[in-house]
């Protein structure tokens, strides 16, 4: 039996690839979050192209505006202009929720696929990620920030420390739930006729981890991407906005609205925007997680 045989079941055919397409543009909500979200992404890193208003500008003659023609989205206590930082503030947001969701999408495929397909393995990488889940999350973030920031700090300087930080401690907690997806379908999927096959022919572990069981356990890690987008850039808010995030002059959704908090009564748009734009990234992303699973799943592709 040849690789090719072997290896056909995970790939899949242009028609499969057009009925997933199909799929995905049958969901509604999918379609919308889409375009939102596309629209999110090119708004904050092409829009400063166009507002070149400099995010940290101060204007004291002009602070605590409405909005105007000037500044659409008014100004802050020092007269920035919040278009401007809620652009500013939506790349470093961003740039947080995908490394971050990278990182733990990693860990957890790593950890999901070895427990699922190394029986001796099984029991001692589930009980690690039990003893994750079991742990008080905020509480284990703010004592490692509290911990390394000033030492990042001083290794790589006050943004960049803080971003790898922020970064790490999301990516860390963040794992185990697409851990245990993925140990669900490695071991659904490894009993299956194709997989015994390759073992037979002498395929090498490694190489049948790599060339069949990935393949055919990517919907849930596909799925499991966009919803850690969404808890990324919602756990880093968290953080800004306890003040245990980015610096002020480094603005990010949530801590513009940590600084805006302040001035809810006189200013509500401080707060409107930058709360708006988390809402709609998150909401956008989750329909589109949505709309991926329901696309991927086989007896909505038979129909």
């Amino acid at each position: 039996m040849t690789d090719a045989t072997i290896a056909a079941p995970a790939v899949s055919t242009d028609v499969e690839k057009r009925g997933l397409w199909r799929q995905f543009r049958a969901h509604p909500g999918g379609v919308a979050g889409l375009a939102v979200f596309l629209f999110i992404v090119v708004a904050v890193y092409v829009g400063p192209l166009i507002h070149t208003v400099d995010p940290n500008k101060i204007d004291i003659k002009a602070k605590n505006q409405g909005p105007s023609l000037a500044h659409p989205f008014g100004t802050d206590n020092l007269g920035h202009d919040m278009l401007a930082q809620v652009l500013a503030g939506g790349q470093i947001s961003l740039a947080v929720g995908i490394t971050a969701m990278l990182l733990a999408l990693f860990l957890g495929t790593l950890v999901g696929v070895l427990s699922g397909y190394f029986r001796r393995v099984d029991g001692i990488l589930m009980r690690l990620t039990d003893l994750f889940l079991a742990l008080p999350l905020l509480p284990l973030l703010l004592v490692i920030i509290m911990l390394f920031r000033d030492t990042l700090r001083a290794a790589f300087g006050p943004e960049t420390g803080i971003f790898i930080l922020i970064v790490f401690v999301i990516g860390i907690t963040s794992w185990m739930h697409t851990a245990r997806i993925v140990r669900g379908d490695v071991l659904a999927v490894k009993s299956q006729e194709f997989i015994l096959a390759a073992k037979s022919s002498g395929m090498r572990e490694h190489r049948v981890i790599l060339k069949h069981i990935l393949p055919n356990v990517m919907s849930s890690i596909m799925v499991s991407a966009t919803l850690g987008i969404a808890s990324a850039i919602i756990t880093e808010s968290a953080l800004s906005f306890l003040g245990l995030g980015f610096p002020s002059d480094f603005p990010t959704w949530g801590r513009l609205l940590y600084d805006g908090a302040n001035f809810l009564q006189l200013t509500p748009s401080r707060v409107l925007w930058p709360g708006l734009a988390i809402s709609l990234t998150v909401l956008s992303v989750n329909f589109i997680g949505d709309a991926i699973r329901d696309a991927l799943d086989p007896r909505t592709l038979k129909r």
